[in-house]
């Protein structure tokens, strides 16, 4: 599975004009599922997102977590993210789980925030997204999770 976090003052997704998802402080999360994923992957990013110690504490120092700041998670699919180039100019997508896949993962990945974070919002899996975003640092860090 393959994230892509950004620590942000605020961020949002609309689909055809219409706000699906937002959050003030906190991270975006463009989440990729990969053909050999599983639900117990899906779990492992969450726990990692919950634990990741990228906002500031009293020091200055990057040492809290989106719990420890009681931020929001906005959680978007986003399968370009297993894009491979190096074939050429035109990227292929032949690494990102089928759609059935990562919807299903996608959503596991949602549910599980849910059930572990007060404040989580999502994109639509599948749509075509509008995602806005101030990012906070800039902070913007890679994340792959493999069985």
């Amino acid at each position: 599975m393959i994230a892509l976090i950004q620590r942000v003052a605020q961020a949002r997704v609309e689909v055809a004009g219409t706000t699906v998802g937002a959050i003030d402080r906190g991270l975006l999360v463009f989440v990729c599922a990969e053909p050999d994923d599983s639900d117990a992957i899906a779990d492992k990013l969450v726990a990692k997102l919950l634990k990741l110690r990228i906002f500031a504490d009293d020091a200055g120092k990057m040492n809290r977590s989106v719990v420890d700041v009681q931020g929001g998670l906005l959680i978007v699919s986003q399968f370009t993210l297993a894009a491979d180039t190096s074939g050429g100019n035109r990227p292929s997508f032949t690494a990102a789980a089928g759609p059935e896949l990562g919807q299903r993962l996608y959503e596991r990945v949602i549910s599980t925030a849910r059930s572990l974070h007060p404040r989580v919002a999502s994109g639509t899996f599948g749509a075509d997204m509008q995602v806005q975003l101030v990012n906070d640092g800039p902070v913007t860090i890679p994340i792959t999770l493999r069985g």
